[in-house]
This record gives structure tokens, sequence and C-alpha cells, in this order.
């Protein structure tokens, strides 16, 4: 009986382990490292563009950057996204009135997984855009649609589901046992 107990346990052990292993590129997606400007900075004077490095290269056909101002409306990204190696980017129109500017994004991970989230910079002076604001931007295909930028907490978002690993380890699991109880007959 405790030979049957043991093999058990063992292959309960190994099948645990060989779902874990399996996992890890799963677990795997794109995380923002930096952002030019930085989170959070103040800035006396407007960023001619905005930039984003992520962990991973990335694909400006599958990356949006949106720059939004502070009446939470107006766009002023200008121009295509470019992407060299984690970094992408795009320049923007002339920034119009002083305060809070957000920068919102949506890229693709290699794994395929849509990644969302925002940062964002205070404007402390108005720039030199502040007297006629851009009502949309000249962005191409890549531009997004004039809406707030998503919120970083969604960058978990988008992973894959958990339940087949769950369905699968109890599958596992299960075979272990039959194979040890049969084993420890023999």
């Amino acid at each position: 009986m405790r030979a049957r107990f043991v093999r058990a346990i063992a292959v309960t052990l190994l099948a645990g382990l060989a779902l874990l292993l399996g996992a890890a590129p799963a677990l795997a997606h794109t995380r923002l490292q930096s952002s030019d400007p930085t989170d959070g900075a103040s800035l006396d004077s407007a960023p001619e563009q905005v930039a984003l490095t992520f962990n991973e290269p990335m694909s400006p056909e599958f990356s949006t950057i949106t720059v939004i101002g502070p009446d939470g409306q107006t766009n002023y990204q200008d121009g295509a996204v470019t992407a060299e190696g984690g970094t992408i980017s795009t320049r923007l129109l002339p920034l119009g009135p002083a305060g809070r500017y957000e920068i919102g994004y949506r890229v693709v991970s290699a794994d395929g997984h849509p990644v969302t989230g925002s940062v964002a910079f205070t404007l402390t002076t108005p720039g030199p855009g502040a007297a006629s604001a851009p009502a949309e931007s000249s962005a191409g295909p890549s531009a997004a649609p004039a809406s707030p930028a998503p919120p970083a907490a969604s960058e978990d978002e988008g992973g894959a589901p958990v339940w087949p690993w769950v369905v699968g380890a109890v599958v596992l699991v299960g075979a272990g046992v039959v194979v040890a109880l049969r084993l420890g007959r023999g």
C-alpha cells in the first residue's frame, strides 16, 4: 500500500512539473519598460514626439499610440506609428493648453495577445497649439478615434485563460493516479 502511495505522489509531482514548464511561454507578455516623456513628468515645453519602449521588438502595423489633451477629447498624435526594436513612437501636433496629457497605447505582443495601457505627463505652460487646438489628427490608419486612453491597469488583460490549464492538471493527475494504482497491482 505504501509503494502505491509513493508512486501516486511521484506521478502527481511529475505531472504538475510538466504543466508548469509548459505554461511558461504562455505567461510571457509584452511589458512597457519606459516612456519618453516619462510617466508623471512635468514639462515646461511641449515634446515633438512620444516614444514607448517595451521588453520585446514591436511591429508598427500592430501598434497604436494616442495622445489625448487635457480636455479628454482632443487628439495630438500626428502621422503613423514607427518602430525600432522594442521602441514605438509617433510625432505630435503642437500641444495646446497646459494640463495633463495621456499617452494611450495598444500593441500586440510576440505571442499574439493585445496589450493596452497608458502613461501621462503634465504640460506646465501652454504649448504652441493652445491658440488653435486640432480637431482631428492627420494620422493615418494607425491612429485611434478621439476617446480617452485606456487605463494602465488593463495591461494584464488579454492573457490566455486559466481554465484549460486547470482541466489539464486534473486530467493528468487523474491519469497518473490510475497508472500508479495499476502498476502497484502488478
